[in-house]
C-alpha cells in the first residue's frame, strides 16, 4: 500500500480535485516517446501517482510556491536533452550537472521536495519509477492543487546518466531574450508558437528575481504600459523591491493580481503592458508578435481555452525524451553506481 500522508486539513475542494487524478503506468529501456503510456506502472507500481499526489498536496499546503518550483523544474529539465531528470543531478568528480547554469543557479528550488517524493516511491516500489516521471506527474499535480487544469500524464521516461551545463546555458529561454530568439528556442524543441504562449502562462504562479526584471522596469516598462497611472504605482513598488543596484535576489510575483492561483490573470498584465519580464511582454508588445498577441488576447478572454492548450502543451513538452536512453535512478541527485 502507498504510504499515508502526514499532512492534514487539506481544503476539501483541493482534495476533491486531486481525487480526479488517474493512477498510471511499467518500465521500458527505450526513450521513444511512442512507448510512453498511461498504464506504464499499473502492475509494477500501481500506487505511484497516489504517492506523488499526496506528497505534493502536503507540500503545496505548507507553501504554495512549491507548485511553481516543481513546474519550473520540469520545464528546465525538458529543455535540455529532453525530460530525463538531468536537471536534478548534483555535481560530482566525474559529472558536471546543470544546477549552476545561468538560468538555474540561485534560482531553481524544490530539490528537497523531489528527494522526499523519491524516497516514498523507492520505499513502495524500489527501482521502478524514474525521477523524470516523478517530475512530470508532480508538475501536473502542482498545477491542479493551485487551481489549474488536469491532464493525463504519459509515463515511462528514463533518467539520463549525463547532464549538459553547456546545453542548459544555450537552450533554456532567458527573461532578457528577444521575441525571435524565444520562438526559435521553442521551435527547436518541437513546440509551436501556441505551445510557447500557453506554457509561459504558468508564470501566473511564478516569482521572479530582481536580477531578471531589473532591465525591464528601468527600461521600456513605462512605454509598454502607456504611462498609465495605476501602472506607475505598480512600477514604483517594483523599483522599491528592485533598486538599480543591489537586491538581486529579491523577488516579485509575475502575476500581481492572483500570484498563488493558477488562472489567466497573467495575460491581462501583458495586455496592459505591465508584464514583469521582458520575454513575457514581448509576446504581446513585439512588432513581430502579431500571432502571439492574438493568443494572449484569446487566453485572457477565454480561460477554458488557456487551460486546454496548457494541458495539451504540457503533455507535448513532457513527451520530449532523451534518445540516448538511461536508467531508473535510486536517488534523483546521482547516477546509479
Amino acid at each position: 500500500m502507498a504510504n499515508s500522508s502526514s499532512c492534514s486539513s487539506i481544503p476539501l475542494l483541493v482534495l476533491l480535485m486531486a481525487c480526479l487524478l488517474a493512477t498510471a503506468t511499467t518500465t521500458s529501456r527505450a526513450q521513444d516517446p511512442s512507448r510512453l503510456s498511461l498504464s506504464y506502472y499499473s502492475k509494477t507500481c500501481p500506487t505511484a501517482e497516489e504517492i506523488v499526489r499526496a506528497e505534493m498536496a502536503c507540500a503545496v499546503q505548507a507553501n504554495p510556491r512549491n507548485a511553481a518550483f516543481i513546474i519550473r523544474l520540469h520545464f528546465h529539465d525538458c529543455f535540455v536533452h529532453g525530460c530525463d531528470g538531468s536537471v536534478l543531478l548534483d555535481d560530482t568528480v566525474t559529472l558536471i550537472g546543470e544546477k549552476h547554469a545561468d538560468q538555474n543557479v540561485n534560482s531553481l528550488q524544490g530539490f528537497e521536495l523531489v528527494d522526499r517524493i523519491k524516497q516514498k516511491l523507492e520505499a513502495e516500489c524500489p527501482g521502478v519509477v524514474s525521477c523524470a516521471d516523478l517530475l512530470a506527474i508532480a508538475a501536473r499535480d502542482a498545477t491542479i492543487l493551485v487551481g489549474g487544469p488536469y491532464w493525463d500524464v504519459p509515463v515511462g521516461r528514463l533518467d539520463s546518466k549525463t547532464a549538459s551545463l553547456d546545453q542548459a546555458n544555450s537552450d533554456i529561454p532567458t527573461p532578457q531574450q528577444g521575441f525571435a530568439t524565444l520562438i526559435t528556442k521553442f521551435l527547436a524543441k518541437g513546440l509551436s508558437v501556441t505551445d510557447m504562449v500557453a506554457l509561459v502562462g504558468s508564470h501566473t504562479i511564478g516569482m521572479s528575481r530582481c536580477t531578471n526584471f531589473r532591465d525591464r522596469i528601468y527600461g521600456d516598462f513605462e512605454l509598454t504600459s502607456k504611462y498609465d497611472a495605476s501602472a506607475q504605482v505598480y512600477l514604483s513598488k517594483l523599483k522599491e523591491t528592485c533598486p538599480v543596484n543591489g537586491g538581486d535576489d529579491r523577488v516579485s510575483p509575475m502575476d500581481y493580481v492572483s500570484p498563488t492561483l493558477f488562472d489567466n490573470a497573467f495575460f491581462e498584465s501583458l495586455i496592459k503592458g505591465t508584464g514583469l519580464l521582458n520575454s513575457d511582454q514581448e509576446m504581446y508588445s513585439s512588432l513581430l508578435g502579431f500571432e502571439t498577441a492574438h493568443i494572449v488576447e484569446k487566453y485572457w478572454a477565454d480561460p477554458i481555452a488557456f487551460f486546454k492548450d496548457f494541458s495539451d502543451s504540457m503533455v507535448k513538452m513532457g513527451n520530449i525524451t532523451n534518445p540516448a536512453g538511461g536508467e531508473v535512478r535510486k536517488s534523483c541527485r546521482f547516477v546509479n553506481t
